[in-house]
């Protein structure tokens, strides 16, 4: 085995497992914005559980996040503009990274 075949095998092991964490982590950002959200549509309890979840499986409409953006959007109308959802999107990614992080 040579010195380059261990240092390939060691980076792709550090691409899977950054692969792993980003999606752990707009997982978990998106989780968060369905709860941010689903109190300013004034949900609470499994209602805002729900809602939640249904943000999380917008993800996989298309790659990105602006699945996600568009319902949102469309969910908030009225309640929150397009800087304000996104700025939160932002904050919320930021947080998921280092709650998953502090999990691994």
């Amino acid at each position: 085995m040579s010195t380059f075949d261990d240092r390939e095998r060691a980076y792709e092991a550090k691409f899977a497992h950054d692969a792993d964490l980003r999606f752990k982590a707009e997982a978990r950002r998106n989780r968060l914005l369905g709860e941010w959200a689903a109190g300013m549509l004034g949900k609470t309890g499994d209602e805002a559980r729900s809602y939640a979840i249904s943000v999380v499986t917008s993800d996989f409409e298309e790659p990105g996040e602006e699945d996600v953006f568009r319902k949102v959007e469309a969910d908030l109308s009225g309640k929150a503009d397009a800087a304000t959802i996104r700025a939160k999107m932002a904050e919320l990614m930021d947080e998921a990274r280092r709650q998953v992080i502090d999990e691994s």
